[in-house]
């Protein structure tokens, strides 16, 4: 929720979570509720009881002790809600400065992508896992080049990381819009991303997420723009050596058939282990591959090892926060509230 600032004798106050503050309307409804039930108590003690035995029948009964302590536990609940609410006094200005690395993220989606020797699919296994990736970074921006036949980018380099997550999601192989595998395009474009970079980090990479099979490309040229420019590749395999079919899906996502190619041979794709590891170990950098599942867990320790440097600084305004006077308050109404009793006996 958005804090909630105001001005009041020319200082600066407001609340950080300012929707705690309806528990100040219910603790004030309860405290009324509870006055007037004690409020009553004497009126049912005068209908239940003669006045000239109550004494006798009922020494002690009190009206006052009821309602000063239903009202001391009222206002208790009442100062505990505003120091929920996270009350803030005071301003300053505070430069705040973002460390990390330039990530650009090329994913695969072309049609062979679409195949299920990994669960569900291949892609939708490289976007959970890049998923996992963008909630794991710590200050470091991010972009996403997608690649088929052509590349072309699909989110660019940022901090970000919901709206990465959502272009993410984004990516179909039907949107491409040139059929095939470029990976050499994408490595390219990826230099790009990085070279454009406003205050690049000192250390950057691509996360390459593919099954290898460059079908149209001229992957030499991507990756010696990427070493020209200190740039390393961490390669992630997706799928089996074996070899897998490629689906055919309708709109609701249902496979309807398998591709074929000229003769009428199902076509199967496979993991090029082989050139997808010469990618990485090309720009000084890593391939990984695990069966069934996609080897996001080493990606990441290889990332956090990299050296951080400063991305970008702004300046920010703090507010002091002032909520313990209220949880200091609180405390003294709720053992208040304790310490009353509801009646009184006299002693004869």
């Amino acid at each position: 929720m958005t804090p909630w600032r105001f001005s009041l004798l020319g200082y600066k106050l407001g609340f950080a979570q300012p929707w705690y503050l309806a528990g100040v309307s219910v603790a004030l409804l309860l405290g009324i509720i509870a006055v007037w039930i004690g409020l009553r108590r004497k009126a049912g003690l005068a209908r239940a009881v003669p006045a000239r035995l109550s004494d006798v029948l009922a020494p002690g009964v009190s009206v006052a002790l009821p309602a000063l302590r239903s009202s001391a536990t009222s206002l208790a609940l009442v100062f505990f809600a505003l120091a929920l609410a996270q009350p803030q006094c005071g301003e300053h200005a505070e430069v705040t400065k973002r460390r990390g690395i330039d990530v650009v993220v090329a994913l695969d989606a072309s049609k062979s992508m679409y195949a299920r020797d990994v669960t569900p699919s291949r892609l939708e296994r490289a976007k959970l896992e890049l998923t996992t990736l963008l909630d794991s970074l710590k200050g470091d921006r991010v972009a996403i080049v997608a690649f088929a036949g052509d590349a072309f980018i699909q989110c660019p380099l940022t901090s970000d990381y919901a709206a990465a997550k959502m272009f993410l999601r984004a990516i179909s192989p039907e949107d491409m819009p040139q059929g095939g595998t470029n990976i050499g395009a994408a490595l390219l474009l990826s230099r790009q991303v990085l070279e454009n970079a406003d205050r690049g980090a000192k250390d950057r990479v691509v996360v390459l997420l593919s099954d290898g099979e460059d079908l149209t490309g001229d992957i030499g040229d991507g990756v010696d723009a990427l070493k020209e420019l200190g740039v390393r590749v961490l390669a992630i395999g997706i799928g089996s050596d074996e070899g897998e079919r490629v689906p055919i899906l309708n709109r609701s996502g249902d496979v309807v058939g398998y591709r074929k190619d000229a003769d009428g041979t199902t076509v199967l794709t496979r993991l090029d282990r082989a050139g997808l590891t010469r990618i990485a170990g090309d720009t000084g950098g890593e391939f990984f591959h695990q069966p069934r599942g996609v080897a996001m867990g080493e990606v990441l320790k290889v990332i956090d090892s990299l050296q951080k440097s400063e991305l970008e600084s702004r300046l920010t305004m703090k507010y002091g926060e002032v909520f313990q006077p209220f949880v200091a308050v609180g405390l003294l109404f709720l053992a208040l509230g304790i310490l009353l009793v509801p009646s009184w006996r006299r002693t004869p």
